[in-house]
């Protein structure tokens, strides 16, 4: 059916008493390995729905690309914006002027084409079967999970998780430390970040905006301490994902589009900007493949606009949009001395 015929029946909230509140997704089946799940893996018949301006689809193209899934599972970028009825093919900034499989112009006829009665929000990232013709799942968290192994048959022996040094992006001796790591950064760091810029009240953003500062220096102390190169070690791993997609967009819209300028990365945290900076210039990796800056360079110069059009929508604010102009370096080079071989 096509999208002009439906409509939410239910608005969604995303203020309440001046504080920013994220609604649940709501398509969480799982693809499996096992040939007879509801969902197999299958080279081909599943694609990824994503906007490049949004972190948490970010986080699912960084593993298609570290896993080496790109010939495997589909990817169909929508606008770096979203518009009026949420994120749209646009053609702009390289993204696809339509949905390659139905000619959709609106990333919500897709969900209303899986669920004509669908009514909550039209979120990315999508993970679509195309086979049964319906959304998978919608949860970034659990779409990586599935990337790290179900897939694993379909790409070459060395990029398997069984293969990987230090066990893989979640290995099983790190997984309740990953886990408690993610649940203070999500809250804090990847959330606390939209919790200060959506706040419409002094006092909300007050309560976000502290805690968010405390929890980067949390993870300041943590690279500083173990003087490894990422947060668990020599290795990278899905704490690192997680938490790439905030830092990226940190200094270049964060800082300025959402009031979070207590610090900034670059110039107060030594130790989670060298972090940073080792992933995102990781160009000819044979390890990475370039997965951090092939994701990331093509649209973090336009994420700041994102964001201020953002803001406006959800604060619910008629002001004109302003776009800050800077930083005037988006990233800071390496020196030959902190480069590692990734």
């Amino acid at each position: 059916m096509h999208e002009a015929n439906h409509e939410n029946k239910t608005k969604i909230e995303y203020q309440k008493d001046g504080h920013f509140t994220r609604p649940a997704s709501t398509f969480r089946n799982f693809v499996s390995a096992d040939p007879n799940s509801q969902f197999p893996a299958e080279k081909g018949r599943y694609a990824l729905y994503i906007s490049p301006g949004c972190p948490w689809a970010h986080r699912t193209i960084i593993v298609r690309a570290l896993k080496r899934l790109e010939d495997v599972i589909d990817l169909y970028i929508l606008s770096p914006s979203m518009g009026e009825k949420g994120w749209f093919f646009d053609g702009a900034h390289g993204t696809l002027p339509k949905d390659p499989l139905y000619g959709f112009t609106y990333l919500r006829e897709l969900y209303f084409k899986a669920d004509p009665d669908f009514n909550s929000r039209f979120t990315v990232p999508v993970l679509w079967d195309k086979k049964a013709e319906t959304v998978v799942n919608n949860e970034s968290s659990e779409i990586i999970r599935m990337l790290y192994s179900e897939f694993d048959a379909f790409i070459p022996e060395q990029f398997r998780e069984v293969n990987k040094p230090g066990g893989g992006l979640y290995p099983e001796h790190l997984r309740k430390d990953i886990d408690e790591l993610n649940e203070w950064v999500y809250d804090t760091v990847n959330n606390g970040v939209y919790k200060c810029g959506f706040a419409t009240k002094q006092e909300s953003y007050d309560q976000n905006v502290y805690p968010l500062f405390k929890s980067l220096d949390r993870l300041e102390s943590l690279l500083a301490t173990q003087g490894k190169p990422f947060l668990f070690g020599d290795h990278i791993t899905e704490a690192d994902v997680r938490l790439y997609t905030t830092i990226a967009r940190f200094d270049v819209a964060y800082y300025t589009v959402f009031l979070c300028n207590l610090k900034s990365i670059r110039h107060d945290y030594p130790h989670l900007h060298l972090w940073f900076r080792r992933l995102y210039w990781d160009e000819g990796s044979t390890i990475t493949g370039g997965a951090f800056h092939k994701t990331t360079a093509p649209w973090i110069g336009i994420y700041g606009s994102g964001y201020a059009t953002a803001k406006n929508r959800v604060t619910n604010s008629q002001a004109e949009v302003i776009v800050p102009r800077g930083p005037a370096v988006l990233v800071e080079p390496l020196a030959e001395s902190e480069k590692l071989k990734l």
